[in-house]
């Protein structure tokens, strides 16, 4: 009952109450950003979300778009700003995504939505992960983040589809907020390659 019908009125109604209460934040954020990027405060990408359908998850930019010599785009670590750098640090950047929960595109809690190149790497239980709508955070963030292996993280997202329950959720989100306050296990720019998912580093 409650992951078929009420969980998307919570998600939807507190998201939007949220967003209303932080709206003067959320202004001050994109202000600060507009003149820092000189252009948009926003980074979009696509990522994968139930049944694998891709939308377009919105953050607050972080990094610049500096290219190396061949015209790549250099490393996340040297296009992370100052001001970027804070905000991820408290986990500003994620506030926008509360526009993606009203959507309808995300939920408040569920496992976390990543990229697309990483759906080809999924054995057919880590793929039960996108049963349910991906989350603004999740079991896996608040079980130890960086700390654990990538098997570890998703293995906890199907831990969390097969029990979702208003209690979890709630449980989830309470210690999501201490973590974010504690600046606790907070993610790393350079923790999410191919690579280090594949085991490869």
């Amino acid at each position: 009952m409650y992951k078929n019908v009420f969980k998307f009125f919570f998600d939807t109604i507190f998201s939007a109450f949220l967003l209303i209460l932080i709206s003067p934040l959320f202004l001050f954020i994109s202000l600060i950003l507009i003149l820092n990027f000189k252009g948009s405060p926003f980074f979009l990408q696509k990522r994968p979300g139930l049944n694998e359908k891709l939308f377009v998850i919105i953050k607050f930019k972080t990094m610049n778009d500096k290219k190396n010599i061949k015209g790549e785009l250099m490393k996340d670590e040297f296009r992370l700003t100052k001001i970027g750098g804070l905000i991820r640090k408290v986990s500003l950047d994620e506030i926008p995504q509360l526009i993606n929960v009203i959507k309808g595109d995300m939920s408040l809690v569920g496992p976390r939505p990543l990229l697309p190149e990483y759906l080809s790497l999924y054995n057919k239980q880590q793929n039960k992960r996108h049963m349910v709508k991906p989350g603004m955070t999740g079991l896996a963030q608040v079980s130890g983040r960086n700390l654990i292996s990538w098997n570890e993280k998703l293995e906890l997202d199907v831990k969390y589809v097969k029990n979702q329950s208003l209690a979890l959720d709630l449980n989830i989100l309470f210690k999501t907020i201490f973590k974010v306050f504690k600046f606790k296990e907070i993610n790393n720019y350079n923790n999410n390659s191919v690579e280090k998912f594949n085991g490869k580093n």
